[in-house]
C-alpha cells in the first residue's frame, strides 16, 4: 500500500479523497492555486505545495507543477479526482512514466473511451447496445443528412471529443440539419480542438441511467448498480438518484451483467461509469467516463461501499476481494448539488460565506469544503457542496432531503437551494416520472 498520496484537485472532491486516505493511514500532499491557499484541503493536508497563479491553466492542469510537487514530497501516488486532469490520457501516462502511480485507469482505456466514436464503436463490438446513429466521424452534411433520413428525425450532432453539453446540437428536420452540422463543429472546434462530429437519434424522453463499475489488476470486475442522473439542466446534472425510480432490479441486473462483461474484456481497471439512455425498457450507451464521478455519493450509500478507498486499493494492486453477488443494495439516496448560482438565471455568484451550518441527523451526509469566512473563488466550477440523504424508502429520502435542505444555511452568496425545494415538493418528481428534458421545462414553468 501506498504510504503517501498526492492529490491533484481541489475542493470537495480534494478533501474527499484526503478523507479516505486519513482513514487508511495514508499522508497526503495538497497542491493548490494561489486562490486556494485558506482551503480546508490544504489546511487539513499533511503537506501542501502551491503550483501556480489562480488561472486552472497554470496551476491545477500544469502537469510540470504537479509532477514537481509529487517529486520533491515524496508522494507515490496522484489521485486526479474529477475533471481537471482526471480524464487525461497524455497526464496518466507522464505520471507512469515518472514512476509515480496514477489512481485510475491506464492511459490507453482514457484516450480509448475519451474520444465518443472509438468509445461507442469498443463498446458495441463488445455487446453494448447503442442509440443508432453513424457508425463513426461524418466527413460531410450530405453524409449526416443520409444517416439522419435512414434513422428518422430528430436527430443529434455531437462532437466526438464533447461533454458537458459543448458541441451539441439537435435538427428536427432537414432543414434544421446543415444549421446543426455547422454549429456543432464550431463548437466542438472551439471548445476542444477537434471538430469531428457524429449523429445519433434524438430520445424525445429517455432517461439518463450511469452504472458504477470498479475493476482490479486481476480480472475481476463488479457493477454497483445504477444512478439516475436525468435531472438536468443544459446537460449539466443538478439531482442524482440511486436507484432509478424508473428500473426493477431485473434490468439493472441485466446491464451490469452486459457491462462487466464488456470491460472484463477490454482489461479495464479501476472505477468507471458507463452513461446510457434509457427509453421503453432499452439502454442505449452514449459514453463512459473514466474516473470518479461527482454523483458517487449515492451509490456509496444504498452499497455501503467507499469507492474512494476501493480505487486506491486496486491501484495499489490488491484484488477487490469480492464478486457480483457480494454486492447489495439498500434503501436509497439522493444527493443535491449545491451551486454558488443565482436560482433563476443560474449566474456564477461568488462571494464570500458569512454563515454557513451544515444540516446532520441520521442518514445525512454532506460533502463541502467550505467554512464560515471562506471565499469562493470566481475561477473554478461554481458547485461548493453536495448535499447526500438515505433512507429506507425514496419516500422517505425526499422527505428527508427536504428537511435537511431546510436545515442548510450558506449565507453570503446565492445558491440553488430554494431550486432543490421546489423540485422536491413537485408532485411530478415525487412519482419519479421525468426524463432528460424534464428540469428544463419545469425552471421554464418557474418563470411564466
Amino acid at each position: 500500500m501506498f504510504s503517501k498520496i498526492l492529490i491533484a484537485n481541489r475542493g470537495e472532491i480534494a478533501l474527499r479523497i484526503l478523507r479516505a486516505c486519513r482513514e487508511m493511514g495514508i499522508a497526503t500532499v495538497a497542491v493548490h492555486s494561489t486562490a486556494d491557499a485558506d482551503a480546508m484541503h490544504v489546511r487539513l493536508a499533511d503537506e501542501a505545495v502551491c503550483i501556480g497563479p489562480p488561472s486552472s491553466r497554470d496551476s491545477y492542469l500544469n502537469v510540470a507543477a504537479i509532477l514537481s510537487a509529487a517529486t520533491i514530497t515524496g508522494a507515490e501516488a496522484i489521485h486526479p479526482g474529477y475533471g481537471f486532469l482526471s480524464e487525461n490520457a497524455d497526464f496518466a501516462e507522464t505520471v507512469e512514466a515518472h514512476g509515480l502511480t496514477f489512481i485510475g485507469p491506464t492511459a490507453r482505456h482514457i484516450r480509448m473511451m475519451g474520444d465518443k466514436i472509438t468509445a461507442k464503436t469498443t463498446m458495441q463490438a463488445l455487446g453494448v447496445p447503442l442509440v443508432p446513429g453513424s457508425d463513426g466521424a461524418l466527413r460531410s452534411v450530405e453524409e449526416a443528412r443520409a444517416v439522419a433520413s435512414r434513422i428518422g428525425y430528430p436527430v443529434l450532432i455531437k462532437a466526438a471529443a464533447g461533454g458537458g453539453g459543448r458541441g451539441m446540437k439537435v435538427a428536427r428536420g432537414e432543414d434544421e440539419l446543415e444549421e446543426a452540422w455547422s454549429v456543432a463543429r464550431t463548437e466542438a472546434r472551439a471548445a476542444f480542438g477537434n471538430d469531428e462530429v457524429y449523429l445519433e437519434k434524438y430520445l424525445d424522453r429517455p432517461r439518463h441511467i450511469e452504472l458504477q463499475i470498479l475493476a482490479d489488476t486481476h480480472g475481476n470486475v463488479v457493477h454497483f448498480g445504477e444512478r439516475d442522473c436525468s435531472l438536468q439542466r443544459r446537460h449539466q446534472k443538478l439531482l442524482e438518484e440511486a436507484g432509478s425510480p424508473a428500473l426493477t432490479a431485473e434490468a439493472r441486473d441485466a446491464i451490469g451483467a452486459t457491462a462487466t462483461a464488456a470491460l472484463a474484456k477490454m482489461g479495464y481497471r479501476n472505477a468507471g461509469t458507463l452513461e446510457f439512455l434509457y427509453q421503453d425498457g432499452q439502454f442505449c450507451f452514449i459514453e463512459m467516463n473514466t474516473r470518479l464521478q461527482v454523483e458517487h455519493p449515492v451509490t456509496e450509500m444504498v452499497c455501503d461501499v467507499d469507492l474512494v478507498r476501493e480505487q486506491i486499493r486496486i491501484a495499489a494492486g490488491e484484488p477487490l476481494g469480492y464478486g457480483q453477488s457480494d454486492i447489495s443494495f439498500s434503501g436509497h439516496a439522493i444527493e443535491c448539488r449545491i451551486n454558488a448560482e443565482d436560482p433563476e438565471t443560474f449566474a456564477p455568484n461568488p462571494g464570500t460565506i458569512t454563515v454557513f451550518h451544515a444540516p446532520g441527523g441520521l442518514g445525512v451526509r454532506m460533502d463541502s469544503a467550505i467554512y464560515a469566512g471562506y471565499r469562493v473563488p470566481p475561477y473554478y466550477d461554481s458547485m461548493i457542496a453536495k448535499l447526500i440523504v438515505h433512507a429506507p424508502t425514496r419516500a422517505e429520502a425526499i422527505a428527508r432531503m427536504q428537511r435537511a435542505l431546510d436545515e442548510c444555511v450558506v449565507d453570503g452568496v446565492k445558491t440553488v437551494i430554494p431550486l432543490h425545494r421546489q423540485i422536491l415538493a413537485d408532485p411530478q418528481f415525487r412519482k419519479g416520472d421525468y426524463t432528460i428534458h424534464w428540469l428544463e421545462r419545469f425552471v421554464d414553468s418557474l418563470k411564466s
